[in-house]
């Protein structure tokens, strides 16, 4: 157990920022902590598990967002301190009862940590979810350090508690990954359910005029918030230095203003916002007091800008606002203190007395030669892959015709070369869906999906009952590795006993599946290359909804916990060069260095795909790990 989880108040010690988080949450005394595993939000729950069943406290992964948001609500109207983790697009799953939420309102206090990822480092889309506070109509907090990512996450839960709402803490990648200093403050005992007292008009949704009224009640509970979080919350909205010329911004990029303005010796007031949602209007008004210039600098969406431009212009004040299109400050990506440095001095040292450039020179950018990402040495989805596209070839296709739609987590690195395998990879459990969207629409050819474990799990349930009931020709391609590989090894709804310790029931894919009514299904092991192959050219073939469930550990996983049982060599006066090996699986154990291919030993892990393929039989098994 790492010693930061039950270390004493006042101790210093450098956390990572979702590590922080984990130590907020103690500290604010939650009973229950749901999830669904998700870069870069995913370490929350991981460091949580460490405490193990025995602590009192439920700390488990659910099957998705909406149910993870869906059991932590649950515990948080009966009078619980709860909490639930995702990132960007999982805050889209959890989006039907997150807003809900906020009519019934909680009676324990409930945070929902909501990871976006500007960059993005891991995630589909950019989406900026510090709109959520306007849509949802719940309270938004951002922190800009590990320090302030632990103590808002005890404001959320008190000011949660205090307005009655659930309280969304929006983080970023910079804040989720980053270390830094952080002092604990004191543990609390687990707060946990008391009564839950029947109230239909309160939290039953299907009634009009309970809703109108309960919509009211939000707009008021919403009023008082900025008074609330000031009462409530050790981390404020805040304003440093003086001057006329004012800089506006929250969160991440705080960290570059403030080194900017350092940088630049800039008379500057810097105006950070904590409570991002309702804005704090109160705070603004008198921050931007005689501020002649204002410069909003936030990452992505000109959500801030938003705000003060509107705040300024009800309040008459005619004042410049230098926005995102002004201060050439990008709407894409995360920034940069060269990029910030530029958009202050541009705008702020225009006549400025005192603002005078430093003569520290700026950190050059670091060119990386560009990699794609690889699949890892041994990884059963690049033998699935290989197989599926042998099976396409010997079932009289061209690769060319066949659609191979892809869904989120590992198994999307089958696009990259020298594979290419899938066309598409769109959403959670989108696979199935867009495969049956093609297929209904007339394409004459076979479709088929790819889909993961515990993205199946997550949300492929649900379009392949809608597949198996319509009755549509689609293969359905599930890659068990027997883990949620991705975002770091955690459980699927398939294991027996779960990371805390607590005993599970587990749930077998097949058995889901033939629940479904799905009739043809099998199961192979990708590592028996040939038999895969001869599966998959045979279901090509035929008609109707079709599984293959292609099954093996992930590699990782599996040299951990057995050992690697055997490895590979190349045998160097047969090797010639030809990059067979390479060209056809893209393993990252091989490398060509001029002349000959290598295989790195400490890398291989054995799977012997890579000897499968060389024309020469340069490739033999080593034996023992």
């Amino acid at each position: 157990m790492r010693n930061f989880l039950k270390a004493p108040e006042g101790e210093r010690l450098a956390l990572m920022g979702n590590e922080a988080i984990a130590r907020g949450l103690l500290e604010a005394g939650v009973s229950v902590v749901t999830g669904y595993p998700g870069t870069p939000s995913s370490e929350v729950i991981m460091t949580l598990h460490e405490l193990g069943a025995a602590s009192g406290i439920y700390v488990e992964w659910s099957v998705n967002e909406r149910v993870a948001f869906e059991i932590a609500y649950g515990a948080a109207i009966g009078g619980a301190r709860a909490a639930v983790t995702m990132k960007a697009p999982g805050a889209s799953v959890a989006l039907d009862p997150l807003v809900s939420s906020a009519y019934s309102g909680v009676e324990g206090g409930l945070m929902v940590l909501v990871a976006d990822d500007p960059g993005p480092h891991t995630t589909q889309t950019e989406q900026d979810d510090r709109w959520l506070g306007f849509l949802a109509k719940l309270p938004v907090l951002s922190p800009s350090s590990p320090q302030e990512a632990k103590d808002l996450t005890v404001a959320s839960l008190e000011l949660s508690e205090e307005v009655k709402l659930p309280v969304i803490l929006r983080t970023t990648t910079r804040v989720n990954h980053a270390v830094g200093d952080v002092v604990l403050g004191p543990l609390r005992a687990p707060k946990r359910a008391t009564s839950f007292r029947k109230d239909i008009p309160r939290f039953v949704r299907a009634g009009m005029a309970w809703n109108l009224e309960r919509h009211r009640w939000l707009n008021r509970q919403l009023g008082t918030v900025e008074e609330a979080f000031e009462r409530v919350s050790a981390v404020r909205n805040t304003v440093e230095g003086s001057g006329r010329a004012c800089v506006v911004t929250e969160g991440t990029a705080y960290n570059y203003v403030a080194e900017a303005v350092r940088e630049l010796g800039v008379d500057a007031r810097v105006v950070k916002l904590t409570l991002l949602f309702p804005p704090p209007r109160k705070f603004l008004s008198e921050a931007l007091e005689g501020c002649e210039r204002v410069l909003v600098v936030e990452e992505l969406d000109p959500y801030v800008e938003t705000i003060v431009r509107s705040l300024l212009s009800e309040l008459g004040r005619n004042v410049p606002i230098y926005g995102k299109t002004a201060s050439g400050i990008p709407m894409e990506g995360e920034l940069k203190t060269g990029t910030v440095r530029e958009a202050i001095a541009s705008v702020l040292l225009e006549g400025s007395a005192t603002g005078r450039p430093t003569t520290a020179e700026p950190l050059q950018d670091v060119r990386v030669p560009p990699r794609p990402p690889p699949m890892c040495p041994a990884c059963p989805h690049r033998n699935t892959y290989v197989a599926l596209l042998m099976g396409i070839a010997r079932a009289g296709y061209r690769r060319d015709d066949v659609p191979i739609f892809g869904d989120i987590g590992c198994y999307a690195l089958g696009a990259q070369p020298p594979l290419e395998a899938i066309w598409t990879e769109h959403s959670m459990g989108a696979s199935i869906s867009m495969a049956m969207g093609l297929k209904v629409a007339g394409y004459d050819k076979p479709v088929v999906a790819v889909i993961g474990d515990s993205t199946f799990f997550h949300a492929g349930v649900q379009p392949l009952i809608e597949a198996a009931h319509k009755r549509v020709d689609v293969l359905v391609v599930i890659a068990d590795n027997a883990v949620v590989a991705m975002t770091g090894h955690q459980s699927t709804p398939a294991w027996s006993e779960l990371e805390s310790g607590r005993k599970a029931r587990p749930v077998p894919i097949e058995s889901v599946v033939k629940a479904i009514g799905v009739e043809r299904v099998e199961v192979v092991d990708p590592y028996d290359f040939d038999r895969a192959v001869e599966a998959f050219e045979r279901l090509l073939r035929e008609p109707g909804v079709r599984v293959l469930i292609s099954r093996h550990p992930c590699a990782l996983v599996e040299a951990r916990t057995r050992g690697v049982r055997r490895r590979y060599m190349i045998v160097e006066d047969r090797c010639t060069g030809c990059l067979a090996c390479v060209r056809v699986t893209g393993c990252p154990a091989l490398y060509f260095d001029g002349s000959k291919v290598r295989i790195a030993e400490e890398d291989c892990l054995g799977c012997g795909l890579c000897a499968r393929f060389c024309p020469y039989k340069a490739i033999e098994v080593v034996a023992g790990g």
